[in-house]
């Protein structure tokens, strides 16, 4: 036997190999790119509602998904470090954290967009959501319910009570034990 026919053989033996191994992975860098995707899509459509639960979701993936290994999703670590740090912040003025929040947000959201090829500006994501204004209203309302309920039940706040349609003054008292 030749050279050529050796190859030959190794070339038929292996391709099945060969051909699996390309398949898982490219299997493998379509599902990481679907979970980006799914974290990047479920940011984008709860950017207006920071509490949603599916938000917090997202974001507490993005360090499972992106990975510091390539630069541009080294980025995106970076942007989700500096919101998460913000996040944890509880000595900045209500009214400016907000703002920061909103302008982090808005910067890790560019960058994810930049590493999936959404060309997305910042101003596109910052002002491009709706969020309908009963829903800011009703989430008040629930929480304005909540505070209360717990004052309630922590003493802090007495439940009032107003009787009324008292029985006239001169009206018979009713036999005890009835």
């Amino acid at each position: 036997m030749t050279l050529n026919d050796w190859l030959t053989i190794a070339a038929v033996l292996l391709s099945p190999l060969i051909a699996v191994q390309v398949t898982r992975y490219l299997d493998n860098k379509k599902e990481v790119r679907e979970r980006q995707l799914w974290i990047f899509k479920t940011l984008m459509a709860t950017r207006a509602s920071s509490m949603s639960p599916h938000h917090v979701e997202a974001l507490n993936r993005i360090d499972l998904e992106f990975k510091a290994s390539s630069k541009k999703e080294k980025d995106v670590i970076d942007a989700w470090k500096a919101y998460l740090d913000l996040m944890g912040d509880d000595k900045m003025d209500p009214s400016q954290w907000n703002v920061r929040r909103v302008d982090l947000l808005v910067e890790l959201l560019h960058k994810m967009a930049t590493v999936l090829d959404y060309s997305f500006d910042k101003t596109t994501i910052k002002n491009s959501s709706y969020y309908p204004r009963g829903f800011g209203a009703m989430e008040e309302e629930q929480g304005a319910i909540r505070r209360g309920v717990k004052e309630l039940l922590d003493g802090g706040r007495a439940l009032p009570l107003y009787v009324t349609n008292f029985p006239p003054a001169d009206a018979p008292l009713p036999p005890l034990g009835e």
